[in-house]
């Protein structure tokens, strides 16, 4: 065998890997928004701890198919909310703040790896979103303060992690920006049931139809903005790599015409 047909075999071997994790991915998340639905408590106890490790999975051996690796961060991001949706569904105080606490962890992954990768680089835009998002937390806050009783300062230091998470999100691309976004309405959904609110109809199937989503924004827009970054390098050393063979690279110093004297 060829090395030609064996790295054809490798690949096609990764890209089946990548898609069936994904098709597990949405076939896990349809049949757990279908029990919500239906009112199926146990196979919603069943299929929600599984959703997050198959999609960090997928973004592994996505990224893999592409020739790189996954950002270190994004793994760690979705299986730290995978943990967080276990000790939710213990339904006891103790369990909560635990899985509050695992979110943050998580968010605090996804904050390192955006800004890591430029998030913040426009300074302006960032600014611009980020005052639009601190306008939403105080806002947010605010209204849920009084009716949140012992959970008033967990909920509001985790929702200023979520915040920091969709403001750098953003700054990625639209992807990745309204995964940010759909995760922050999601936990503002539970902030509304901590808080007794009046729910919306079907409001726990709206919970994690944006949560899953979310996720998979932030982590399919991630690999997408690692794609195309590299392609980018990838261009630019082509054209260095041509400017200097032929005399026209940018780090070319031209001699400068001799005077006539």
């Amino acid at each position: 065998m060829s090395i030609r047909t064996t790295t054809r075999a490798v690949l096609g071997g990764r890209l089946r890997s990548a898609a069936g994790l994904l098709g597990g991915f949405a076939a896990a998340s349809a049949t757990h928004l279908g029990a919500i639905a239906s009112g199926a408590s146990v196979l919603q106890n069943a299929t929600k701890p599984a959703l997050m490790p198959l999609l960090a999975a997928h973004s592994v051996a996505a990224a893999a198919t592409a020739g790189r690796r996954a950002p270190k961060p994004l793994a760690p991001a979705l299986l730290l909310s995978a943990g967080g949706d276990v000790l939710l569904q213990l339904k006891n105080d103790t369990a909560f703040l635990a899985g509050m606490g695992s979110f943050a962890a998580a968010h605090v992954c996804y904050v390192t790896m955006f800004v890591r990768r430029g998030a913040l680089t426009d300074r302006r835009r960032a600014l611009v979103v980020a005052a639009a998002y601190a306008t939403a937390w105080v806002a947010m806050v605010g209204q849920l303060w009084p009716d949140l009783g012992d959970l008033r300062i967990p909920v509001a230091g985790y929702s200023l992690l979520l915040a920091s998470t969709a403001v750098t999100s953003a700054g990625l691309g639209w992807r990745t920006g309204l995964g940010g976004a759909l995760f922050l309405l999601s936990d503002t959904l539970i902030a509304t049931q901590l808080a007794k609110w009046r729910e919306l109809p079907g409001h726990q199937f709206w919970i994690m139809a944006t949560y899953v989503l979310a996720q998979y924004l932030l982590a399919s827009g991630t690999l997408r903005h690692e794609h195309e970054h590299g392609h980018r390098q990838l261009e630019l050393g082509h054209e260095n790599k041509h400017g200097q063979e032929t005399g026209h690279g940018p780090q070319q110093q031209r001699k400068p015409a001799p005077q006539a004297g």
